[in-house]
């Protein structure tokens, strides 16, 4: 295990290109599930994750940590890819062509691993979002959205007006769903 910073290992990249290798296996699954949430296409998620790190690998010699973390620069790079795809509907290919990188064609069980890391991201991430909110309003979509439980039932237990509880629910909701998407911009 390579103990450098990520900044260490962009700026090594030039004279040693392990350490590129080091850096894309710390972020290239985290990259393929956000690319993946973000388009909701398998095959386009691998491409355009293959494009970020060959793009990433192309620049890593501008890269200046001056202007902020190899983290949030592997993101921008991410961002600019999931925007270009969108608007396109395909993955630029331009860095993977000038460092002669084939595309990436997925098999139907890699197809559905990509679908599922993108799932496990999600999931992760409202758990987290979910353990950072009050415990009153967790305790209550816990039990209303996950458990299932009906509003009459929670009113009476939580003492409470169903109008108000109903309120609290949504208002959770909302800010889960706005920390949410957040979360799948910059994880």
């Amino acid at each position: 295990m390579d103990v450098r910073s990520d900044e260490e290992l962009l700026e090594a990249t030039r004279r040693e290109p392990g350490a590129f290798a080091v850096f894309y296996r710390r972020y290239a699954r985290l990259v393929l599930g956000c690319a993946m949430r973000r388009l909701g296409d398998a095959e386009l998620a691998a491409d355009v994750t293959s494009e970020v790190f060959a793009a990433a690998l192309a620049a890593s010699g501008r890269f200046d940590r001056s202007r902020g973390s190899a983290r949030s620069w592997l993101f921008g790079i991410l961002a600019n890819q999931v925007g270009s795809a969108l608007r396109r509907r395909s993955a630029d290919s331009r860095a993977r062509r000038r460092l002669g990188m084939e595309p990436v064609l997925l098999a139907d069980d890699q197809r559905a691993w990509v679908e599922q890391l993108a799932g496990e991201q999600d999931a992760a991430l409202v758990r987290r979002l979910l353990a950072e909110l009050p415990a009153r309003e967790r305790v209550l979509l816990e039990q209303r959205v996950i458990g299932g439980r009906g509003y009459e039932q929670l009113s009476a237990e939580f003492g409470m007006s169903e109008p108000a509880l109903r309120k609290r629910v949504s208002r959770g909701l909302a800010l889960l769903r706005m920390r949410f998407h957040e979360g799948q911009v910059a994880p």
